[in-house]
Parts: C-alpha cells; structure tokens; sequence
C-alpha cells in the first residue's frame, strides 16, 4: 500500500509497458526492415543483371555493325589499319566501365582482335556462338576463358551481301559483377540500417507518448481502473453527460438518459457517440462551450421536466474549451433536503421567541412575587400554561406537516412577543397528502404572509386604538389547499390595492417591497392564486388558493 502511495509501483508499470511497446516495436520494424532491404537488394541487382546484359549486347552489336570493323583488312596485310582497328577498340573498353573484354573473332575462329593483344592472331578455343539455334545475331550467356568466368554477348558479323564472317565477344568479368553486387548489397544494407535507427527512434517517442497517454499505468490496469469508472458513474443516482464542442456525447450514464427522456421506453438507451440533439435540446451546453463559466442548479425547461436540475461544467485544455459536462439531479431529493432544513429553522427560530417570551413571563412572576400579589402571579401562571398548550396543541392537531408546524409555532411566539393575538381559526387541517406542494416553497408563502400582517399592525399602535390580532387558517382536502390571514392592521389605500404584489413596491420606504412579490411569484409558479381585500383602519385579508382544477402543471422553481 506504500509503495502504491508513493508511485513505486506506477514507475514500475510504466518501465514495463515501455518495455514491452518498444520490443514489439523493435521486432516489426527489424523484419520490415529486413524484408524491404532484402526485397530491395534482389530486385535491385535482377535490375542491374537486366541492365548489364543489355549493355553488354548493345557493345558487341554496336562493333559488329560499326563500319570501322572491316574483317578483309583486317585479316589481311594491311598493318595500318589493324594499328587503327586496335586503337579504337581499346579506347572503347576504357570508355566503358561495364566492359572488361572485347574480342573479334573470324569465320574460321582466329581472334582478330583481343584486349589482351597477345591472344591476337591466336585460336579461338572458346563457346562457338549458335547464333542459328538461338534465332537471333546475338545474345547472352555465361562461360568462362582465358580471363576466368565471365558474362558474355555475342555478336555476329556480316559482309555486304549478307555472308556471316565471324563474331564479337563483349565481356564481363563474373569476379567483377560479384563485386558491383557486393557494393549494392552493402549500399541497402547502409539504407536498412538506418531505416532501422530511425525507426528505434520512432518508436521509443511513440512509447513515450502511449505512456503519457495512459498516465504510467499497464494497458490492463487502465482497462479495469475504466471499468471501476464506468461502474461508479452508473451507480449514481445523479446524471452524468459528456459532450464535445460539436453536440456529440461522449458519455452518458443510464440515470441521464433517463432523465433526458430515454430509456426502455424509447428505445433509446445508447447515445454514446451520437448527437445530444436525438433525445433533447441540443444547445444545453452551447452557453457553457461558449463562455467557458460554470453553472449549478440550473433549472432547464427545454428539458420538459420541471424536476430536473441541472450543472453544466465546461472541460478546458490549454487550448480553450473542447466540451461540457452536465450532471442532473433530480429535484424532489433537494426539496426534501430544503424541506428537512426549513423544518429545523423554524423549529430553532420557535424555540428562541418562546425562550424570550418565557423570559418575559418569568419578570412578570418575578415582579408579582415581589408585590407580595401571590394569588394574582400563580392565576399569571396557570392561564399562560394553559394558553400556550392550547396554541401548541391545536397546530399540532391541525397541520401534520412538521415544517409547516414549526413556522406556526414560532410565529405564534413571534406574535406573543410583538403583543399580537396569535389565533388559528377552527376546523383548520392540512395534510401534505391532500395536496403536495415542497415544504420549502409552502413555508415562504406563509411566513411572508403573517410577516406583512405583523408590520401592518405594528403600524397601528400610534394610530388606533384597538387590538392587535391575526387569525390564520389553513384548510386542505383532496385536490385543493386554502391559505388565509386576517388582521387588524392599518389596512392598505385603495388606490395602491392593485399594486402591493409589484416588485419593490412598498409603503413603508425603500428597499422594501419584496415579500408579497415573491408571495405572488411563488403562488403563480405552483399553479394557485392570491387575492386581497383591505379596508383602511380596519385590516386586510389575503387569501390564497390551489385547486387541481386551476393547477397549470408540475410546479417549477428558477433555482434554489
């Protein structure tokens, strides 16, 4: 496990897949190597023989019809001319690299001319030409002679009227012929070798490369640490999605494809590799490629889901960004965690106004006991028991949701504490079952609803005389929720009734005005409706209902 945390075994690995990649490398690239020198080389030298024999041809033919050869004077007396003859011919085999021997000989096998000047004049002992057999004036063939093995073409030679009068030898020694060969062989095997060292180079940066691109690990580690992946990305409850710059996905577990409305019940269960744009809105990512800025929480209509959230993440390289990922969650597991942690707020802010309520019962006690009215503090005691286990009791019994209950309880201490009459109005219910709405959003309505009735009636005190009360109701049946609030606050002006839901439109200064609008935003967005009535000096009423009947759809929310 130490050597795994230090890399020990991850150089290890990457010394052996190195290893590996570079001998196979080494093993094909010598045998192709091999294989084309040696290819190369026996084509390279038929080539050359091909060449040889016809230059060998093209000599002895280019003599037998030259009109210099002139085999009368030349078998005669006529020395001058044999001194011409000789000095051509020896200026021509000098000239030609290709051309060791040339010989002429007569009709009656005497060696007219010779390189070797000594054998002139001399018999002939060699291969007669069978320029009859062969069916043609010359050709080519291997024999040997006085000079050892040789290449030969033969040539013959005609008078005027068409009479044959001898031949000509041009030849090439074979020991000569080994040695061009020799110097071609080494000449390929100098291309080969190199071809060689340049592809060992090749192939040691290609290794190099193949084991950045895995990280150092062996190729069946790598397999099994993508599959380990793989399983853990399909596990997740979560969708996961990779695309290009292009729309393309790249990856996609089963809860996204699910989620982007595949699925067995689509047929489509594989967009690996394919457009995003077959199962969704194929620019949900064009705004992530482009800026190349995170984004979480996303709600996303073009999904026609209103459950979805989604992430869009941009992937980077030095060169910009190349793609995306999204992940998707599914809302309903966010709105029971909002649900939970808004229970518990409340739950905390309900302790806390009935500590300081409780405080301030205790003065009262205090001070009575101290008056020496004993009667009058244990009378304090038993109504303020009895009227706080009452208030508890009946929004325990009424609502059965516990964050929607914790917010009553602490706004009924709340309410305690501002000197206001906290009453919950009889035959109040409410069960989540009735009529789901998150939790979340339900406690924001309300909350914001006995706040502004709180204000209105703290308003009151320096100008009306009279009690401060709210009466709240709540009321619940299958299919249909009803919210109401009533109270005794200053009331609002007639000609500002139409505008309180506006935001940032308030009464009471600014930088106020934004309860009842997001009242009234969240009130459209769950698919109900809020009204008011109000009467200046007496109070207002507001009254919000949700039915199935007017219901537009899952609720949706822009983001959390």
């Amino acid at each position: 496990m130490d050597e795994n945390k230090t890399g020990g075994p991850k150089k290890s690995s990457a010394k052996h897949i190195q290893k590996k990649i570079f001998a196979t490398q080494l093993i094909l690239i010598i045998s192709l190597a091999l294989f084309l020198g040696i290819s190369g080389t026996m084509i390279n030298i038929h080539f050359e023989m091909q060449k040889r024999d016809q230059n060998l041809q093209n000599v002895a033919e280019a003599i037998a019809h030259s009109p210099i050869l002139d085999m009368e004077k030349v078998s005669g007396e006529e020395e001058s001319y044999k001194d011409i003859l000789m000095g051509y011919l020896d200026s021509l085999k000098d000239t030609l690299d290709d051309i060791d021997v040339i010989s002429v000989v007569s009709r009656d096998n005497i060696r007219l001319y010779h390189s070797n000047h000594e054998l002139i004049g001399t018999v002939y002992d060699g291969t007669i030409p069978e320029f009859k057999e062969n069916n043609r004036e010359f050709y080519t063939a291997d024999d040997s002679g006085p000079s050892g093995t040789q290449r030969r073409a033969y040539s013959a030679i005609y008078d005027s009227e068409g009479n044959y009068i001898g031949f000509v030898i041009a030849i090439m020694l074979m020991e000569n012929i080994k040695a061009e060969t020799l110097q071609t062989l080494a000449f390929y095997a100098l291309i080969t070798l190199t071809a060689v060292l340049i592809e060992l180079i090749l192939s040691a940066e290609l290794s190099n490369s193949i084991k950045k691109s895995l990280h150092g690990y062996e190729p069946d580690v790598f397999s099994a640490m993508y599959q380990v992946r793989d399983n853990i990305l399909e596990s997740l409850d979560e969708g996961i999605i990779a695309i290009d710059k292009t729309g393309t996905v790249q990856f996609a577990n089963n809860a996204a494809v699910s989620m982007l409305g595949g699925g067995q019940n689509t047929g489509v269960t594989n967009i690996v590799g394919a457009p995003l744009g077959n199962i969704c809105d194929v620019t949900l990512f064009d705004h992530t490629i482009k800026s190349g800025e995170k984004e979480f929480n996303i709600r996303e209509p073009r999904l026609g889901r209103s459950d979805i959230l989604i992430d869009r993440i941009p992937i980077k390289d030095d060169n910009g960004t190349f793609g995306a990922v999204g992940i998707l969650h599914d809302r309903a597991e966010y709105t029971k965690l909002m649900e939970d942690l808004t229970g518990t707020r409340y739950l905390v802010d309900a302790m806390r106004a009935n500590n300081h309520d409780f405080t301030n019962k205790l003065h009262v006690i205090l001070g009575l006991i101290q008056m020496g009215m004993y009667d009058k503090a244990t009378s304090y005691i038993e109504n303020i028991t009895i009227v706080q286990r009452t208030t508890i009791s009946k929004i325990m019994s009424a609502v059965s949701e516990p964050a929607v209950a914790a917010l009553l309880i602490g706004k009924a201490a709340r309410a305690s504490e501002l000197n206001i009459k906290f009453v919950l109005r009889e035959g109040c219910n409410y069960s989540k079952s009735d009529y789901p709405l998150p939790d979340s959003m339900l406690v924001t309505v309300i909350g914001n609803l006995i706040d502004n009735a709180f204000e209105a009636m703290n308003d009151n005190e320096a100008v009306y005389d009279k009690p401060k009360e709210l009466m709240f109701g709540i009321y619940s049946k299958p299919g249909a929720l009803l919210i109401t609030t009533d109270d005794t606050g200053v009331g609002i002006d007639p000609a500002d009734i139409n505008r309180i839901f506006e935001n940032g439109f308030s009464t009471k200064g600014t930088g106020r005005g934004t309860g009842l609008y997001q009242v009234k935003t969240m009130v459209d967005e769950l698919g109900g409706t809020i009204t008011a009535e109000s009467q200046k000096g007496v109070g207002t009423s507001f009254t919000v209902s949700f039915s199935k009947s007017q219901q537009r759809g899952d609720y949706v929310c822009t983001r959390f």
